[in-house]
């Protein structure tokens, strides 16, 4: 019997995707609930999972080719797989030469490019080696370390990140790994080539990066963006964590670091100016009764914003795992669209590149992103005396049309006395 794989299940709002990766080839055994194939959509990429146990008898549709929804891409003929095929499947499925854990998406690159998985540090769970590892080899950047390199920022929490304009401009990766691979060994081939030349290469945007684009363009053409700024000094912050890191650990299983007091800051205000926390339909104005907080995170793919749900409800402890969860889902690849999709506010950090000022844009339908830097040591005047304390440029972007200056800036001036003073968080003050 013949079943056909359509393209199915696919968030809102998105009607296609595009063949990334097949895993299995024309002929080949699979089994039931085995990923055979990667689909990437304009806002993350899916697995396609066999539907029955048989043989993948005809693949309708290419890689780089575009699928409809609901369209047959491809025909599995049913049937019992051989046992010996069953178990090469699960040998692939657990590791490649030398033992190594790989990916079905790993394996398929590792044996076109003859790299040796043994030869790799995996940076997924468990010492997988990813698809991204494999493609950081290819480019030339050991994977483990780079991903070592960027795992530490200010707070100790997960890795929170900026893009390159400035925001956390919506619930997509930044950018796929094929395209930032093809885009050093672009760089590389200029540097190797002979003086006086002068090459050039074309490298297509992936989906995501144009749905990116286009959110961009969106969000200045249709919103009244204005940005406002404040400085905080984190001093009463930092000696708070440095008091309670060691028993908040021991006590939660989690490092205390900044995020946690960041988002409940954020949380706090939020409350006072319900404006910065809605959202605009047509002529209609949405106010969210409910504090959905976005957080910008690294994952091999690039910027993701997954979203920190009832934010309001969480202890700091629960918020500093809620963050951590999801980073380490995003390197994983296992994020879902339920952990993209929504969100009323976002909060975005670009310190982690030493950025010490910035304009972040608006994530649409949102009504406001909030910007963090770079903590840096500065002079402060206290009680007629200057003193050195560490102090961050924080900044808000907001949309005019529905948000006033006045809530705008008062509601930055909530975030700064919350952080200024923590025993505000907990005194709801």
């Amino acid at each position: 019997m013949s079943v056909e794989l359509k393209l199915s299940a696919l968030p809102e709002s998105v009607h296609e995707g595009v063949i990334q990766a097949w895993l299995k080839k024309e002929g080949d055994a699979v089994r039931r609930d085995e990923k055979i194939a990667e689909v990437e959509t304009d806002k993350v990429v899916l697995d396609v999972a066999a539907e029955v146990d048989g043989r993948l008898s005809r693949i309708l549709k290419k890689e780089g080719e575009t699928v409809a929804e609901g369209e047959v891409f491809a025909i599995i003929e049913e049937g019992e797989v051989p046992a010996a095929a069953a178990e090469g499947s699960a040998a692939e499925d657990e590791g490649g030469a030398g033992g190594a854990v790989l990916s079905p998406a790993a394996q398929k690159i590792a044996a076109e490019h003859g790299i040796d998985p043994a030869a790799l540090a995996g940076t997924g769970r468990g010492g997988r080696v990813t698809k991204a590892d494999i493609l950081e080899k290819l480019s030339g950047a050991p994977a483990a370390e780079e991903g070592a390199s960027r795992a530490e920022d200010a707070g100790g929490a997960a890795r929170q990140t900026v893009g390159t304009a400035g925001a956390a401009v919506a619930p997509e990766t930044e950018r796929a790994p094929e395209t930032a691979v093809a885009e050093r060994a672009a760089v590389a081939e200029r540097s190797a080539s002979a003086a006086g030349a002068r090459p050039e290469s074309r490298v297509r945007m992936s989906r995501l990066r144009a749905r990116i684009a286009q959110r961009l363009l969106e969000a200045q053409r249709t919103a009244a963006i204005l940005t406002t700024f404040n400085e905080v000094n984190l001093q009463a912050v930092i000696d708070l964590r440095r008091r309670y890191r060691d028993s908040f650990e021991k006590e939660h299983g989690v490092k205390l670091g900044f995020m946690s007091f960041f988002v409940k800051a954020t949380v706090e205000a939020l409350k006072k100016f319900p404006a910065v926390n809605a959202s605009v339909d047509g002529e209609d104005i949405i106010y969210h009764g409910y504090f959905d907080i976005g957080i910008a995170v690294d994952s091999p793919r690039g910027l993701v914003v997954p979203i920190l749900r009832d934010a309001d409800q969480l202890s700091f402890a629960e918020v500093e795992s809620g963050i951590r969860n999801l980073a380490e889902r995003a390197r994983d690849g296992k994020l879902t669209m339920e952990d993209l999709t929504g969100g009323t506010f976002t909060i975005t950090n670009g310190g982690v590149f030493g950025s010490l000022l910035s304009t972040p844009i608006i994530n649409p339908p949102q009504s406001a992103i909030l910007g963090m830097h770079k903590i840096e040591d500065r002079p402060v005047a206290e009680s007629g005396q200057v003193v050195i304390r560490p102090v961050m440029y924080v900044a808000l972007s907001y949309d005019h049309r529905i948000i006033d200056g006045r809530d705008a800036v008062s509601f930055l001036v909530t975030v700064k006395e919350q952080l200024e003073d923590p025993a505000r968080m907990l005194l709801n003050l």
